[in-house]
């Protein structure tokens, strides 16, 4: 409804390609619902990754999308991200589910500083997705964080795997829920895959089998298999 708003009294901008209008044009929405889901790997590839299946490569529209979301707080912009992330999670699957999926979590204080969270925010949306789509996907928020890293930008992997060790926990009441069901672990954006590979590992330590994971994009480092 803020959106909304905004676009009728202040006028407003499609967050893809900034044609004046609305939060996201025609021809944006197109674009997000023409994506084709490929297995994304990080070379080098950090020990206890899952398999990885990304919507898109993070360029473009859906990039700026993904940023205006999580850092411009476009609230309307999480249900068309969550059908991307819906497609990604259904390469992922490979069937009609059932499926969990587990977000990976943000730092409290990341989230008051935003306002909001984000991922949570688009999961909820591609389970709506999912579910109306005959898929019994369900939330797990298996996942806290327990140490909070310092700010990944910039650093190369291994520095990257190094600051997320232990960044992660599971919870222990997901642990027995969770045994033999397929789990998904969902972010936005893939780059080295550390975060992925530390939320993997603390679940796993935690007696919760990991299927694989899922995200909206892949940086253009991260290509389709085969290529």
């Amino acid at each position: 409804m803020r959106d909304a708003f905004v676009d009728l009294v202040l006028g407003g901008r499609c967050a893809g390609c900034e044609r004046p209008g609305v939060t996201l044009c025609v021809r944006c929405r197109e674009l997000l619902t023409a994506v084709t889901p490929f297995s994304a790997w990080p070379d080098p590839r950090p020990a206890g990754l899952a398999p990885t299946t990304a919507s898109a490569p993070y360029a473009g529209e859906l990039r700026k999308l993904i940023v205006a979301h999580k850092e411009e707080a476009r609230y309307a912009l999480a249900r068309p991200l969550g059908a991307v992330l819906a497609a990604a999670v259904r390469e992922a699957l490979g069937s009609c589910g059932p499926v969990w999926l587990c977000p990976v979590p943000s730092a409290r204080s990341t989230v008051r500083q935003r306002g909001h969270d984000p991922l949570r925010r688009i999961t909820r949306a591609a389970l709506r997705v999912l579910r109306r789509q005959g898929i019994d996907a369900r939330p797990a928020s298996a996942l806290i964080v327990v140490r909070r890293p310092d700010d990944q930008a910039g650093l190369p992997a291994e520095r990257r795997t190094a600051n997320l060790a232990g960044a992660f926990a599971a919870r222990s009441r997901w642990a027995e829920r969770l045994t033999d069901q397929p789990v998904l672990v969902v972010d936005d954006v893939i780059t080295t895959g550390s975060t992925l590979a530390e939320a993997c590992r603390a679940l796993e330590s935690g007696g919760i089998p990991v299927l694989g994971c899922a995200v909206l994009a892949a940086t253009r480092r991260r290509r389709p298999s085969g290529s």
